[in-house]
């Protein structure tokens, strides 16, 4: 198969995609709760044709270590997730600087409660609400969930889909490296170590914690490895059956391949969810 060949067969393969799927743009779910203006907003993704039932929903969090990203740039992961029949909602959240981990978790816990009030109008199913998200945005979609503080019912998120996921246990890590301003770091976590706990999800697995899928590169950051690991290794006191599923991929490539529609990461995360 010749290079222009497959590259016409991706752009066709994209363009198909994004004909059959419909995206409701900029929708606010936090104004006027938020100083920024204009307050973030988010993105839904589904199919153009309803079904003549409600179906699941994801809500994707993006990653950027705290201090970068934007919704748009991932497009065709909620496109491709509408396709196989699941309601994606992408929220976009402050960065840090402009706020720290409890500002951004503060913002996606209230995605999560907006996303449950109005994703029927939408064809979702208010009850069966997931979340996941790569890197920073998993750790901000896990906290929102699992720490009590950020009130999200413990009923309305089913499970948590965590990909190549960093910061599940901060207060581990800022203890043997100390924030500095690089990276945005003090502004991200503070310098003081009660916040790194409060910010940490490993500190609140317990047996109310949704069910879990768990994904990890071989080839991504140690600390990431490692902290998924001692995440999962608590995580099996209340689920047992839950194993890290290990990938051989770097850390951008785990979220890269959502962008592909025939990558099967997609086919099983949408069957953990309709399970």
């Amino acid at each position: 198969m010749s290079f222009k060949f497959f590259f016409i067969l991706i752009i066709s393969m994209l363009f198909l995609t994004s004909c059959s799927v419909k995206k409701y743009k900029n929708l606010d779910y936090l104004a006027p709760q938020v100083k920024e203006a204009p307050a973030p907003t988010l993105n839904i993704f589904a199919k153009r044709k309803k079904a003549n039932t409600l179906q699941p929903v994801l809500i994707f969090v993006y990653g950027g270590n705290w201090n970068s990203g934007k919704k748009e740039t991932y497009n065709y992961v909620g496109r491709n997730f509408a396709r196989h029949d699941v309601i994606l909602v992408m929220p976009d959240y402050t960065k840090s600087p402009k706020a720290n981990y409890e500002d951004m978790t503060k913002q996606i816990a209230q995605s999560i409660k907006w996303t449950k009030e109005n994703i029927e109008a939408y064809g979702g199913d208010p009850n069966q609400i997931f979340i996941t998200g790569h890197s920073a945005g998993a750790h901000l979609g896990a906290l929102a969930v699992m720490n009590p503080s950020y009130q999200v019912d413990i009923n309305t998120v089913k499970g948590i889909l965590l990909n190549d996921a960093a910061g599940l246990d901060m207060y581990s890590y800022l203890l043997e490296n100390q924030p500095t301003a690089q990276d945005d770091y003090i502004a991200t976590w503070t310098e003081h170590p009660e916040n790194w706990k409060a910010a940490s999800p490993y500190y609140f697995i317990d047996k109310d914690t949704p069910k879990m899928k768990i994904y990890t590169g071989t080839k991504s950051y140690r600390s990431i490895i490692n902290g998924n690991e001692r995440f999962v290794k608590k995580l099996n006191e209340y689920q047992p059956d839950v194993s890290m599923e290990y990938l051989e991929k770097k850390h951008a490539a785990m979220v890269v391949q959502l962008f592909f529609p025939w990558n099967k990461r997609i086919d099983e995360m949408v069957q953990f969810m309709k399970k």
